[in-house]
């Protein structure tokens, strides 16, 4: 998978960030400052090194390539994420999301996959959605 190793918990939510903001094929700005934000700001990426960036979106990108890549890429996050950061790992796909102000299409899409890839509870999802709805509201 990554030639220095197996993919870590980090990495999975590195990479679930990169794969929601591709998934309309358009990363904006906005929302590679916000993964940039979480990276640099956020507890639970604390010794990530930023070194693994380009790496983690190599294989995004290779693993959304193939007509299956998605159903494999979900694979490798499951294997490398605690089910702890299952929520943790929701709430920065909507995050990312929301950044350029607005939830639709692919991206809406996406984060339904998210939900149902990690089994996050109807209730707990629409909580962290409305957070990061207000996160990102405009004037």
């Amino acid at each position: 998978m990554l030639e220095e190793g197996p993919m870590t918990a980090q990495d999975a939510l590195v990479a679930l960030m990169i794969a929601v903001s591709a998934s309309d094929e358009n990363i904006r700005t906005s929302e590679l400052v916000k993964m940039s934000n979480a990276i640099n700001n956020l507890p639970v990426f604390a010794g990530f090194d930023p070194e693994r960036l380009p790496r983690m979106s190599k294989v995004v990108f290779d693993l959304l390539e193939p007509e299956d890549g998605l159903e494999a890429l979900f694979g490798l996050i499951r294997d490398a994420l605690p089910e702890r950061l299952y929520e943790t790992a929701y709430a920065l796909s909507c995050d990312v999301a929301a950044a350029d102000g607005r939830i639709d299409g692919p991206e809406a899409r996406m984060l339904q996959e998210v939900r149902d890839e990690l089994e996050i509870d109807r209730l707990h999802a629409a909580a962290i959605e409305r957070g990061a709805r207000a996160r990102h509201i405009t004037l």
